[in-house]
């Protein structure tokens, strides 16, 4: 088995898992609502904790504005906002981006909503298993940092988000857009310099040095007599 065979079948039951316990739900939440920070993302600590309340709060909002209609999931990103999903109207379009748009903290929102019927489960599975052929290839690509890009797939269509360079931004556009699935590729990244990236991610802490030990000599003198 390879590795990247071992990286897909992981990421392949992590997003199963996922899809299993929301294939009911009209309404699903982003995956930054976890309620745990993690340590090598690029977004700070208290940008993580409101990435997961504007999510949270975003199913309130959105009941509100159109009650259970459509199949809407709400992804926050250093507080950018990309909803995604079907709903039944144009009007239901609007009024779920305006209810995401007074909500506390959200800078931007992407409306990318399809007005028409729910995707079936089959087509769920297949935006699952898209997701899961991206992550794992990013993760495979040792010139990037998977864990700093977020991916989300919705028919076919894959969004990156994430704080990322240039550099990082299009390589990471060429490994989706590559992969077997996608029909197309948003981009949501913000981009920054290598020089901010530098500043915002600190390169790891030095190897501690090698201390080298010299034998123990001991002199044990028998005495005969």
């Amino acid at each position: 088995m390879t590795g990247f065979t071992r990286t897909v079948q992981a990421v392949v039951l992590t997003s199963l898992a996922a899809l299993t316990l929301s294939a009911c739900a009209p309404l699903l939440v982003g995956g930054a609502a976890t309620g745990v920070l993690v340590a090598t993302d690029r977004r700070t600590s208290g940008a993580q904790l409101e990435d997961q309340a504007i999510e949270l709060k975003s199913a309130k909002q959105i009941s509100a504005a159109v009650g259970n209609r459509g199949h809407i999931n709400v992804t926050s990103f250093n507080r950018r906002v990309l909803i995604s999903g079907e709903v039944p109207s144009a009007n239901d379009k609007a009024s779920v981006a305006n209810a995401i748009s007074t909500t506390e903290n959200v800078q931007l929102v992407v409306n990318e909503l399809t007005v028409g019927g729910n995707a079936s489960l089959a087509d769920r599975a297949r935006d699952t298993l898209v997701t899961t052929r991206v992550k794992a290839l990013l993760i495979d690509a040792k010139d990037l940092q998977s864990s700093a890009i977020k991916v989300v797939t919705e028919r076919g269509s894959v969004y990156l988000m994430g704080i990322v360079t240039q550099r990082e931004a299009d390589r990471a556009s060429d490994i989706a857009s590559a992969t077997s699935g996608v029909q197309r590729v948003v981009r949501l990244f913000e981009v920054i310099s290598e020089a901010e990236l530098k500043r915002i991610v600190p390169p790891p802490p030095p190897k501690p040095a090698e201390v080298k030990t010299q034998p123990v000599v001991t002199n044990l003198v028998t005495e005969v007599k």
